[in-house]
């Protein structure tokens, strides 16, 4: 410690804080007070040394005057960067011309009477104090000096106060928050456990939840009418930038409702979020598309709406072109699918060969390009084509002279698909999407089952506790289960899915159907779900619940590029922890106390 901080440590270390760094104002004109917090930035006027100094809560403006205190701007000279200290000092206008009008304690300045280093800081490996590009890596590495840069700081700060409205909310609607176990039964999910070997049950294994789906179904039939939980869940599967292996979401579950309670709830749940949050009114009630409907027309079961560019269908003007690929497509019972970019005639040959390009990666045999001109049309088919099925098609697209049409005939599923992805990528081409509106839109009647090729039986599209639509019984009845729907709903936002959920099966002989459908036979239904049967012979109510994704939620509403972001200690691609080095080696004695060893691949 420097000779001169022993003279002022004895002033300084019994004195707490008086105010934070973001709350002196023209108010507090005149008063002696003691801030605590980091070295924003340091800057040396030749006489007088300005500090930023900056806690939680904001920056104030500290001084060093030679005239009045010479030590302590000595002194001065050595704080850098995120160095912690205590000042303490008289609250000062600034000067005329001086103000900064950015920041809530801009009209003011403190004085310095005394300093205390409480933590000098090594050299930073990337700077705190402006937004400067760093790796992601370096960023989670070094997280705790990530997270004190403005934006990450106001994001975490955003995430607690959006978790305290939702609570507040909920509990003011009689909703009661219930904790369910973290180390539980593996079931089927759709994705891989992370599993937990027992020490005390040898041989066996927990699994971390990937939801708490059967927990808070047996809350309804304990009676429990409102369940609630922002629980953390876990899925051991590849990474995106939209994606974690271990994510938070608000789980809520009711009974005696219908759809439409829970579609309600959700709808004034957000909208207060944005009235709290954003001073921003959200249009209730959302929109609300089928599944069958979404696809048809956007190839999406999650469309963005921020943007048209519908896909349109041009099967029935097929026999109209002398196109081959065309007339092969139709008599095989396929699609020919087009969409319109605005103003697409401008993109260059190389542009529109990544166009092909990114098609066939994605499925598709090839994509046909048209650009309509101002004296006709241009497409390396045309010839092939002939004018009055490029007419037609133009006519049906609204397509005008700039306009670029693009053409997939492929069999149906996979030409909807890869026209649904163009679309997002001729958004993100033309800069469409970077705009600040919020597009909420309810996705319903999903199909109950989607038939495994590989497997060669039905699988849930959901999960198999989703209640097929009421007037769709029939249709089980009859073995026709590729058209049955389910009654489930999706919350889609800007293109992602938000929330997913569905009315839950409560009677248990549909619940058997639905298992036998799914090719499970008793012995494996008592292993992964014998508890849930068991609760629902002793009168379960009907019930409904949904999930939202509140990582995925933060992501959308700060703008984030990726839901690492809004998570303050989160993995990486790799499921690596920078920060921690996690996951890591655990010692031969651990393996041993769990009678595991590690085999070499």
């Amino acid at each position: 410690m420097l000779e001169w901080e022993n003279k002022k440590i004895e002033n300084l270390i019994n004195m707490k804080r008086t105010h934070s760094c973001g709350e002196l104002s023209f108010n507090n004109l005149g008063k002696d007070v003691v801030l605590c917090g980091w070295v924003h930035s340091r800057r040396d006027h030749g006489g007088l040394i300005f500090i930023d100094l900056r806690d939680t809560e904001g920056i104030t403006q500290i001084v060093f005057n030679p005239e009045t205190e010479p030590l302590l701007h000595k002194h001065a000279h050595n704080l850098k960067n995120e160095f912690v200290i205590s000042v303490s000092g008289k609250v000062s206008q600034r000067p005329e011309g001086t103000m900064n009008p950015k920041i809530p304690t801009g009209g003011i300045e403190i004085l310095t009477k005394h300093l205390e280093i409480l933590n000098p800081s090594k050299p930073l490996p990337f700077e705190v104090n402006e937004e400067t590009l760093v790796s992601e890596d370096l960023r989670l590495t070094y997280r705790f000096l990530d997270l004190r840069r403005e934006k990450m700081h106001n994001i975490i700060i955003l995430r607690s106060e959006v978790f305290k409205i939702i609570r507040d909310s909920l509990h003011n609607q009689k909703f009661i928050e219930i904790e369910t176990p973290m180390l539980t039964k593996s079931t089927p999910e759709g994705a891989r456990d992370y599993l937990v070997p027992s020490r005390l049950n040898e041989g066996m294994f927990y699994a971390l939840p990937q939801s708490p789906q059967l927990f808070k179904q047996v809350l309804m039939v304990a009676g429990f009418d409102k369940y609630y939980q922002i629980v953390k869940c876990f899925r051991d599967e590849d990474l995106r930038k939209d994606r974690q292996p271990e994510f938070t979401q608000l789980d809520i579950e009711m009974s005696f409702v219908l759809q439409d309670d829970i579609f309600s709830l959700m709808e004034n749940l957000i909208a207060e979020i944005f009235d709290q949050v954003f001073h921003k009114k959200l249009a209730v009630p959302f929109p609300r598309i089928t599944y069958q409907n979404a696809m048809q027309r956007y190839g999406s079961d999650k469309p963005d709406l921020r943007y048209g560019m519908e896909l349109f269908d041009l099967s029935s003007l097929a026999l109209q072109s002398g196109f081959l690929v065309f007339q092969k497509t139709f008599k095989a019972q396929g699609r020919i699918l087009s969409i319109k970019a605005d103003s697409g005639a401008k993109f260059s040959l190389k542009e529109l060969d990544e166009l092909i390009n990114f098609a066939i990666d994605c499925g598709a045999k090839g994509l046909v390009w048209i650009k309509v001109l101002d004296d006709g049309f241009q497409s390396p088919v045309r010839k092939h084509l002939g004018n009055e099925f490029l007419v037609q098609t133009a006519k049906l697209l609204s397509a005008k002279p700039g306009d670029l049409i693009l053409i997939v005939a492929d069999a149906a599923q996979i030409a909807l698909n890869v026209l649904g992805r163009i679309r997002i990528f001729l958004a993100e081409k033309q800069g469409i999407t970077g705009n600040n509106e919020f597009n909420f839109l309810w996705v319903t009647d999903f199909p109950l089952f989607k038939y495994s090729q590989d497997e060669q039986r039905w699988n849930s599209e959901h999960h198999p506790f989703t209640a097929p639509k009421e007037e769709d019984l029939g249709l089980l009845e009859n073995n026709e289960f590729g058209k049955v729907r389910s009654s489930s709903y999706d919350l889609v936002l800007n293109g992602a899915e938000l929330a997913s959920g569905s009315v839950r099966i409560h009677k248990p002989e549909l619940q058997d159907k639905i298992f036998k459908i799914l090719s499970m036979d008793e012995d494996s239904v008592r292993d992964k779900f014998g508890f849930l049967m068991k609760a629902f012979s002793y009168g379960a109510p009907p019930h409904a619940g949904i999930a939202l994704g509140l990582d995925r939620l933060l992501t959308l509403l700060t703008g984030s590029s990726t839901i690492r972001d809004v998570i303050a200690f989160p993995k990486n691609q790799k499921a690596i922890c920078p920060l921690t080095s996690a996951p890591s080696k655990v010692t031969a004695a651990q393996l041993s106390e769990l009678n595991l060893t590690i085999k070499e691949r």
